[in-house]
């Protein structure tokens, strides 16, 4: 049986998830990994996410697609890094975008934990992956519970703003209810794409907006 260290609340809502074949089958899989590469983030962040993240705090979902693979990157948090580790480019359009959308100052740090606090869900797809290759623990499992977190947040909550980057992320708009969530769409902040409608989409304000009008606590994006 595989009972992984997360947050209460998390593992009541997935506890059928962990008990899957899937499920053994990706542990196995992991186990393996570790034997010949160096993998990321390291375990005790794996779920770090969740932990940061109540089922019932989740006010805001952030998806991204691979932890970063570089050394010392992944952190657990989607386009986060830890403090003292140089701002990926995909994260430092984030922080223009802000900088332009709610007057954000830009920080020294990349470290995005004080959104989590807040109820910003910072949803990587896959969990893991081996040093510097990316992707490579896609296909293993990763998605299948990812996208049951979805779902299980579509179907068991209300007034969720998903933010989806991406045409990855953009896919999985079909797991959510949008009779009662709401989405938000722009293409990548990566280097590629940013300049195709991530910068200019206001997804911060906009978010701010949606979570004012249903008499929520807006984000403080700031860090």
């Amino acid at each position: 049986m595989v009972n992984p260290i997360i947050e209460e609340s998390w593992k009541k809502i997935l506890w059928d998830q962990f008990q899957m074949h899937y499920f053994a089958e990706l542990k196995k899989f992991l186990v393996e990994e570790k034997k010949k590469y160096q993998i990321f983030p390291p375990g005790s962040m794996i779920f770090r996410a969740f932990n940061s993240t109540p089922f019932d705090d989740v006010k805001v979902v952030i998806l991204g697609q691979d932890p970063y693979h570089g050394e010392g990157q992944a952190c657990g948090l989607s386009f986060s890094v830890q403090d003292g580790v140089a701002i990926p480019k995909s994260l430092q359009n984030i922080f223009k975008e802000l900088h332009d959308d709610v007057n954000f100052s830009i920080p020294k740090s990349g470290n995005l934990q004080k959104w989590a606090n807040q109820g910003v869900l910072l949803l990587n797809a896959t969990l893991t992956v081996r040093a510097h290759s990316a992707g490579s623990h896609q296909k293993h499992g990763w998605e299948s519970f990812t996208d049951c977190v979805i779902q299980r947040l579509s179907e068991l909550r209300e007034g969720i703003i998903f933010i989806l980057w991406g045409n990855y992320a953009i896919d999985k708009q079909r797991l959510i209810d949008e009779s009662k969530h709401y989405v938000l769409k722009a293409p990548h902040p990566s280097p590629l794409s940013a300049s195709r409608g991530f910068f200019g989409c206001k997804h911060f304000s906009k978010t701010n907006e949606i979570l004012t009008s249903l008499g929520k606590q807006p984000i403080d994006w700031q860090l």
